[in-house]
């Protein structure tokens, strides 16, 4: 078996597997109960649920690191989300057209599509561990950072085959078929297919690098050892200077969009009479789906560049600025009501744009807190307090909406913007000056 290959064969394709389910998971799960007549406060509580197992991964990130081999933990990964992929196809329910229209479908009709989402869920934030452990083990650190623009591209890429290429085939299907169920099992179904594909391949040509090896190497993983270092992953990551000023930059830098993003499509398909803008589904997978993360992907691949000239703490606050001041556009939105394709799209472009920028500035300060001999299992600590900041907000995001209606939450989210310039005020004053820089 080839120990080494050209990163171009397998880190594509591995950031692509990588977001493929997490937006399944997180993004297309909203959609899809959203137009299977789900209300907004019971499907975003437990839409946000699903990041559980995002913000768990810290219990079990060790063990990747500890037990077999990243390569190994990230095919075994892919085909067990191949297999949930293939079971979702079969298992979504029929709820009726009165009951959808009405938005009356219960939750507890989707308790098998929860359990396979939840299942998809574990899996991905596993896989995520091991991918992301393995990138840095399979590539030298030359290699790691002319890589980092490749790895977010594809990511944003299977962002946009899962919020606009997907959520467009469902639109399609409902408009021609008008079976909304339907929709969704196919468009699952494309889903499965392609996933199977991508695992099949990566089995294959994914390398077997010399480095990728237990934390424990030569010395016997018996359960005492495993859990001593165990141990030590957490108290060595609890005991990192400024450790408390990082969970709370982790957890807050990013407050405006987790409130934004868990009602952004259900603002843009709600009737104009509940507030929104009355969208169908293919029209939601062009504009947000397509254009918005195409902009997304633009603004992060800018930030990228620009951070890597001016550094971390010198871009830092530019970033914070696009993180939070775009979010106006929703506003606007929801004032406005706006009927015209172009000017909806041009709005979500802005938005998307400043969060892909600002988002920049968040992934490097990861990476700059997990550098040394956990870097694996700390940047999985570290991912896990970023989905904890997009689960906690989410989970009431929904019923604060039904409350204060679509203008005054979008207001709200603006509010939400001080806290993210609070927490880059304090973080900008322990960065490295020459941090992230060329």
């Amino acid at each position: 078996m080839i120990k080494t290959r050209s990163p171009w064969f397998w880190v594509p394709t591995l950031y692509f597997a990588q977001g493929i389910p997490y937006f399944i998971v997180n993004n297309i799960s909203v959609m899809m109960f959203t137009k299977m007549g789900v209300p907004n406060g019971e499907m975003a509580l437990f839409t946000s649920l699903l990041y559980l197992p995002w913000s768990f991964k810290p219990f079990w990130s060790p063990f990747v690191d500890i037990i077999k081999t990243k390569r190994w933990w990230t095919i075994t990964m892919q085909i067990l989300m191949s297999i949930a992929f293939i079971l979702l196809t079969l298992t979504i329910p029929t709820p009726s057209a009165e009951m959808m229209a009405s938005q009356s479908t219960p939750i507890s009709m989707f308790t098998i599509t929860l359990l396979l989402f939840t299942v998809t869920a574990f899996a991905s934030a596993t896989h995520d561990i091991a991918a992301d452990g393995f990138y840095m083990l399979a590539l030298p650190q030359n290699e790691q950072a002319a890589f980092v623009g490749i790895r977010s591209t594809f990511y944003r890429l299977a962002s946009i085959f899962g919020q606009g290429v997907l959520v467009a085939i469902a639109g399609a299907i409902e408009l021609s078929s008008q079976d909304i169920p339907l929709s969704w099992r196919i468009t699952m179904l494309v889903t499965a297919v392609i996933f199977s594909a991508t695992t099949l391949y990566h089995t294959f040509f994914v390398p077997r690098p010399d480095s990728d090896r237990s934390v424990l190497g030569a010395e016997k993983a018996s359960a005492k050892a495993i859990f001593r270092e165990f141990g030590r992953t957490f108290a060595t990551y609890f005991k990192k200077p400024g450790v408390l000023l990082a969970i709370c930059f982790m957890l807050l830098y990013r407050l405006p969009e987790a409130f934004l993003l868990k009602l952004c499509m259900p603002f843009l398909v709600a009737s104009r009479e509940m507030g929104g803008l009355g969208l169908s589904t293919a029209e939601v997978g062009i504009v947000y789906g397509t254009i918005g993360v195409i902009f997304l992907t633009i603004g992060g691949i800018l930030g990228g560049i620009f951070a890597s000239r001016l550094g971390l703490k010198k871009s830092l606050w530019w970033m914070a600025a696009c993180m939070t001041l775009p979010c106006l556009t929703f506003v606007y939105l929801a004032i406005g009501l706006p009927t015209n394709l172009v000017v909806i799209s041009t709005a979500i472009a802005i938005e998307q744009f400043g969060y892909g920028f600002g988002f920049t500035a968040y992934m490097l300060y990861m990476m700059h807190f997990s550098e040394g001999e956990f870097k694996t299992s700390h940047y999985a600590i570290c991912t896990a307090f970023m989905a904890l900041s997009m689960l906690l907000p989410g989970m009431v995001a929904g019923y604060i909406q039904e409350a204060i209606g679509y203008v005054n939450f979008f207001w709200m989210v603006m509010a939400c913007c001080v806290a993210t310039l609070i927490v880059t005020y304090f973080a900008d004053k322990k960065i490295d000056p020459n941090y992230g820089k060329k």
